[in-house]
């Protein structure tokens, strides 16, 4: 699933080639990607409108037009958003074509069919797609040690659960949870509420700094992502723990282990992020 730093990467790639572009024809073939509003209406409004810029929030990517409407997306466990030439070869599970003005087209492939479009109103509130419910952004000057904690630090679920809930920290999946956790040397399924005001500080500070080094390292030109179907990011060999179990700490040399947090698969160090024994009481 595409986390916050390839979704970056995807605004980064595609935001340059399609600004300025009107939207000339519109193609669905799956009526359950687009989920607000009615099939017919969807494709009415988009046709004639012009591109202004895309945005990011957590891991939705909005595509602003002109007219201040615009066009929210989520590409789930599989989706991949391809601006290609009109006689690029199709991607099979290809559910929505968005022709452009300048003869190439905007594809929405999606394997699975979890992906979703809203196509929201200059001046219409959002209550469809699930932004207005988003946490605070990794790299808002807000995500201090007191917001972690005032907002986690009463939590008996595990820390990289909370890293999870998107209502508290928009854009972090299971991936960048590992490799943060790991920065920061915490143990994946120590409650949050028992970590010091030091651990948070550090946590705070490792955030946006493991993001930031991911996106940086996701960087790709748009002819190498059309040409890889905009799947091949390349944080992959930088990734220090996240599917290393088996495989020697980079850090210490102790083998990575594997648990499963709160249905996830979670892979850490022992020495690095020792388990910590909770004392009881009573």
């Amino acid at each position: 699933m595409p986390e916050m730093p390839e979704v970056e990467t995807i605004k980064r790639v595609l935001e340059p080639q399609i600004k300025g572009l009107m939207i000339t024809k519109v193609k669905l073939r799956r009526p359950e990607v687009a989920a607000y509003p009615a099939n017919d209406q969807f494709c009415e409004m988009l046709r004639g409108q012009t591109i202004s810029h895309m945005a990011r929030r957590g891991k939705f990517l909005t595509i602003w037009l002109a007219s201040d409407d615009r066009i929210i997306l989520h590409l789930r466990m599989t989706g991949s958003l391809l601006l290609t030439p009109a006689d690029f070869p199709e991607e099979k599970h290809t559910h929505i074509i968005l022709g452009l003005s300048d003869g190439r087209e905007l594809r929405f492939s999606d394997a699975r069919r979890f992906g979703r479009f809203w196509f929201i109103q200059k001046e219409e509130t959002d209550t469809y797609s699930g932004t207005e419910k988003l946490g605070i952004e990794p790299f808002d000057t807000g995500l201090t040690a007191a917001y972690l904690s005032e907002h986690l630090g009463r939590r008996k679920k595990a820390v990289k659960g909370c890293l999870l809930d998107q209502n508290i920290i928009a854009g972090i999946g299971n991936i960048y949870s590992d490799e943060i956790l790991f920065t920061a040397g915490i143990y994946p399924a120590r409650p949050a509420n028992s970590l010091s005001r030091e651990e948070w500080e550090h946590l705070a500070a490792v955030i946006p700094e493991r993001l930031s080094y991911f996106i940086e390292k996701n960087e790709i030109t748009p002819e190498e992502y059309l040409e890889s179907k905009g799947r091949d990011y390349r944080n992959t060999p930088f990734l220090q723990v996240y599917g290393h179990e088996g495989r020697p700490c980079p850090v210490c040399g102790t083998i990575f282990c594997r648990i499963v947090v709160g249905g996830r698969s979670s892979v850490y160090c022992p020495a690095c992020q020792k388990e910590v024994r909770l004392k009881h009481t009573g």
